[in-house]
């Protein structure tokens, strides 16, 4: 799940969460605003059950990135509305 908050200076805050047992091990989200370094932002566990970890850009952005688990498994995330090129999902930062 993608989790979009504007903030009163402009930027947005984008948060990924997903259930804490989509993946075994650790999982990243990859993507262009970390220049698909995997590791960068690593999904952390949260008490809820699930994990996540958030991200600030300019309202208005467009973020292209996938989820990279534990021996480089590459997936989507579940409730992706947009996909581009080779099943990357594409987030609109200009909606909530």
């Amino acid at each position: 799940m993608i989790r979009k908050r504007r903030q009163k200076n402009g930027m947005v805050t984008v948060t990924w969460v997903l259930p804490f047992d989509v993946h075994d091990g650790p999982v990243s989200v990859v993507g262009c605003f970390n220049d698909w370094t995997p590791g960068s932002h690593v999904l952390g566990k949260r008490s809820n059950g699930t994990r996540s970890v958030s991200w600030t850009a300019p309202a208005g952005a467009e973020t292209r990135f996938r989820y990279l688990g534990h021996g480089g498994r590459w997936f989507s995330d579940p409730d992706a509305t947009s996909h581009g090129v080779d099943g990357v999902v594409v987030a609109d930062l200009s909606r909530n």
